[in-house]
């Protein structure tokens, strides 16, 4: 005998689909929910790490900078010791020179020769005189340029001027001024070289020099020129001197 189920079995499973249907929304609601938390969770930690180390960063870079004040410090305390030490040294090496300069003045200079003005400026020094002769002239820049205190001598007044008749040149040249126990750079990278046995200048014997075999003076001029002499022997290279 066949069996006919009358109840409304299509409203009872449709409850049943809404049910499951729910219950699934639910869950699904729930899913998403702890896993936008654990999202959430996740970058909130890679923040806060990321925060601690851009705070152990800052940190270092503070003391860093402190570091790099300390040494900026540190350079220009070297620096300015460098400085006093160069000092130093420029003031060793030249501490004779001026001595040396003035030995070399009254060593260089020949009869027929005085000096009646000395002027430095910087490692230049100007000197004014009168002379027998033009040979005279050549004679001293020859003296000066072998003295090894004083180099290139250059020429720039000579001519006859005042009534003098026995010096009646008056010149004004230029010498540059050396000293051979500076110490030397030699490779050119702007650090002196190990300072060595500086050489020792041949005084000039300027008693009789060779080129006044060939261009003695007239005898007039040597007997203008003999009061003369002992005035230059005894000149000092000081401004005003003996004319």
């Amino acid at each position: 005998m066949a069996r006919i189920n009358l109840l409304p079995w299509r409203a009872e499973r449709r409850r049943l689909r809404q049910k499951e249907f729910l219950a699934m929304l639910g869950a699904s609601a729930v899913a998403a929910a702890l896993i936008s938390f654990g999202i959430v969770m996740f970058y909130n930690r890679q923040i806060d790490g990321q925060n601690e180390r851009n705070a152990f960063v800052k940190d270092q870079i503070t003391q860093v900078d402190s570091k790099i004040k300390e040494i900026e410090e540190l350079d220009k305390k070297k620096a300015k010791l460098l400085a006093r030490k160069e000092v130093i040294e420029q003031l060793q090496a030249n501490r004779s020179q001026m001595v040396h300069l003035f030995d070399s003045l009254v060593r260089t200079i020949p009869d027929g020769v005085t000096l009646s003005a000395i002027k430095q400026e910087g490692d230049v020094l100007t000197l004014s005189g009168r002379s027998q002769s033009n040979a005279r002239v050549s004679t001293y820049m020859r003296n000066l340029e072998g003295s090894g205190w004083m180099t290139n001598p250059e020429l720039s007044v000579i001519e006859a001027r005042g009534d003098n008749k026995g010096l009646p040149y008056e010149f004004n040249l230029q010498v540059k001024l050396a000293n051979p126990n500076a110490p030397k750079d030699t490779n050119g990278d702007g650090i002196p070289d190990t300072v060595a046995t500086a050489p020792v200048a041949t005084p000039v014997d300027v008693t009789a020099p060779a080129s006044f075999a060939t261009a003695a003076p007239a005898p007039a001029a040597t007997a203008a020129a003999a009061p003369a002499a002992p005035a230059a022997t005894a000149a000092k290279p000081t401004t005003g001197g003996a004319q």
